[in-house]
């Protein structure tokens, strides 16, 4: 969603709806006595439920401070200003702002279609809109000094994807794009913040890439790290030590600021995630000529690599020999594919979706393993068959479909069933966010309504379909 798109929805969207009132012949020392008992700067003064001017700390000083006057003999139809602006709750974002810019006032009074006070809007509360801006967020990212201030603005990732997933159409897709670049955008100041302070004299040659769903920028609001720094073979042992040093205080920094740590330890920080090229390319190979289920679940997170920093030269040199042992030897993505299979979508008798039975996720759906895993890989598999790794899973669609390897209805409906799963995925973790819940992959099944569960069912029947083409393409019959 472009952020000018928020200044022509309606104002009601937006005003504060809780407005503190007051009646012009109220006292005007009970009055200012509650101002500061509420801790508001202003209070508006309505008439027959009409609103007919508002009274601010300004006024306060300026009237009856500065003036002398006695403030137990006023009301507050003394002090305050009138008439009031207003502005109806159907009207533009962008029409409060011009008011207030062209008047040179900081409120606006909101009222419905019979005049009646309905909210108020605060040039406060528009400016808290832009910084609910990605562009925003982004220069206040760059903007950052210290870890602590990296820290307040990654907790804005958050409220930002809370205040986007509000009703503002943004696009799943577009949600998740934008996720994975403001979380890039974090790492790249992290790594910035530290060459500066302590690791001026880092190699040239070497990188720090990011794996799995990060790789593919496909985050939600469950992420934790999956990284890895590839170095030149030339580099000599006090270099690879200022590497793993600069690993480690990359790795606790990201913990700092609330990423926390890959449970299956897939970061920098460990000794076999961080390896020259030569020792990655003989890695490599290892996992694809013993295609065992760890191997090919190692691997397959591993060539999800996408450069964050550093040389890139690594990153396509071990794509280059994932690309040219497939062609010789198909058995890995054989089993790549055979591991995706064992994800069976939950569908019962007659489409019923089925929960899981027993304890504390009994009712609930776990949604990644329901289809979203099946579909990634499977189109992983297809990308890495058809040497087009590079990218997310639609971008890999787009490129298969370009290479005549399936046809553009079939990429549409594999695009349309991922990205269903992945919006109940992301809008099963926002409410979580906004119950106090941690975050996680299970949908709650009953909080659907039969729309949603009708479309949840097709989605699951196109992870079935998808399956049972990937299963004939490579012709999985001659594992039995």
């Amino acid at each position: 969603m472009a952020e000018e798109s928020l200044f022509f929805r309606p104002i009601k969207d937006f005003c504060q709806r809780s407005v503190i009132t007051c009646s012009p012949d109220d006292k005007l020392v009970q009055v200012a006595a509650k101002m500061r008992e509420r801790n508001i700067s202003s209070m508006v003064v309505c008439e027959n439920k009409l609103p007919s001017g508002i009274m601010t700390d300004r006024d306060l000083r300026n009237k009856v401070v500065a003036a002398g006057a006695d403030p137990t003999t006023l009301t507050v139809r003394a002090v305050m200003n009138s008439p009031l602006s207003a502005i109806g709750e159907n009207d533009p974002l962008y029409e409060a702002l011009y008011r207030m810019s062209r008047q040179g006032i900081h409120r606006l009074a909101v009222v419905d279609g019979k005049g009646k006070l309905s909210g108020i809007i605060t040039d406060s509360d528009i400016i808290r809109l832009q910084s609910h801006s990605p562009h925003q967020l982004v220069l206040d990212i760059e903007q950052t000094r210290n870890l602590d201030e990296v820290r307040t603005v990654y907790s804005r990732i958050q409220e930002l994807v809370l205040h986007l997933s509000s009703g503002s159409g943004t696009s799943t897709r577009d949600m998740v794009r934008m996720i994975a670049h403001l979380n890039d955008q974090i790492l790249l100041r992290l790594i910035a913040l530290l060459r500066a302070e302590r690791f001026p004299d880092l190699p040239e040659r070497f990188a720090f890439v990011v794996l799995g769903s990060e790789g593919r920028g496909e985050q939600t609001l469950l992420t934790d790290q999956d990284n890895a720094i590839v170095y030149g073979n030339e580099l000599d042992p006090e270099q690879i030590a200022r590497i793993e040093s600069f690993a480690q205080e990359l790795s606790d920094a990201l913990i700092a600021i609330g990423i926390p740590p890959c449970p299956g330890g897939i970061m920098a920080k460990n000794k076999e995630w961080r390896r020259s090229l030569s020792k990655w390319q003989e890695q490599l190979d290892r996992w694809l000529q013993a295609p065992t289920p760890n191997h090919v679940l190692s691997c397959g997170t591993f060539m999800d690599i996408r450069t964050i920093f550093g040389d890139s030269s690594f990153e396509q040199e071990l794509t280059d020999q994932l690309y040219t042992h497939v062609q010789r030897d198909k058995l890995f993505l054989m089993r790549m594919v055979e591991n995706t299979l064992r994800f069976v979508p939950p569908i019962g008798w007659f489409g019923k979706i089925k929960g899981e039975k027993d304890g504390e996720h009994s009712g609930m759906l776990e949604i990644k393993k329901a289809g979203i895993f099946a579909l990634s890989e499977g189109v992983k598999a297809l990308a890495i068959q058809a040497g087009q790794l590079k990218g997310s899973t639609h971008t890999r669609l787009e490129a298969l479909v370009k290479n005549k390897v399936i046809n553009r209805k079939m990429a549409e409906n594999i695009a349309e069933s991922f990205d269903f799963l992945v919006l109940m995925r992301l809008r099963g973790q926002v409410e979580a966010v906004r119950e106090g819940r941690k975050p996680d992959n299970y949908v709650l099944l009953d909080r659907l309504n039969m729309m949603e569960l009708g479309r949840l069912q097709i989605a699951l029947k196109g992870v079935e379909k998808f399956q049972e083409f990937i299963k004939g393409h490579f012709n999985l019959h001659l594992l039995r």
